[in-house]
């Protein structure tokens, strides 16, 4: 499995292209706004996009699920717990931040714990309520990456002060689910730079 990540939008969403090598068959986690970028390169380099998975549903990790869609029949995963707000465009802030009401209806909703295949790369639901009601993270345990969307930063933790939001939930969720994975897996957020679990065990303010 090779991860590639491209940058995205305003806010700079982490868009994460998990790419089976020897099929091309590719997984794309949180699309931010830019189909045009993610078809444009799935086009170039012969990618085949078959899943789209989201960590959860704000607008800057799911404007461009629609287009991906249409464009390559993906399928969509995301946890079942986030569906209320996939489907709330007030509460999935993209009328707020976007200025447009966009709805994504999954495909595929996911249990927390749950294990799944898609593209020949095998990946785990980790629930990991807080920055959404339904957020979650996945796990890929042979290549050791966590896709952590804004639960988990390098340094920091999301935001908890959109609809659903909590503080003590989200702090709870990474110390139950996500601290408790190996030191060495490597941590791809849904913005900013990568690292590791064991960095945040060590340094993490919000993990004291």
């Amino acid at each position: 499995m090779r991860i590639e990540t491209l940058v995205l939008g305003d806010v700079r969403t982490n868009c994460y292209l998990l790419i089976n090598e020897e099929t091309l068959e590719t997984i794309v986690i949180d699309p931010a706004d830019r189909a045009d970028v993610i078809g444009r390169k799935a086009v170039d380099e012969g990618l085949m996009l078959k899943a789209v998975l989201l960590t959860h549903g704000h607008g800057d990790h799911i404007l461009a699920v629609s287009d991906l869609k249409r464009d390559f029949g993906v399928k969509v995963y995301a946890s079942e717990a986030e569906k209320g707000l996939l489907l709330d465009p007030t509460q999935n802030l993209s009328k707020a931040l976007f200025g447009v009401s966009v709805t994504v209806e999954p495909d595929v909703l996911l249990k927390d714990g749950q294990e799944f295949e898609e593209a020949g790369i095998n990946l785990r639901m980790l629930l990991t309520p807080g920055h959404t009601p339904g957020g979650c993270c996945y796990y890929q345990p042979k290549e050791k990456a966590l896709f952590s969307g804004d639960t988990l930063f390098c340094g920091s933790i999301g935001r908890t002060d959109f609809p659903g939001g909590s503080l003590s939930a989200l702090v709870r969720s990474v110390k139950e689910k996500l601290l408790t994975l190996p030191e060495d897996v490597k941590v791809y957020p849904g913005h900013e730079e990568t690292t590791t679990i064991g960095h945040e065990k060590k340094y993490n303010p919000y993990m004291g």
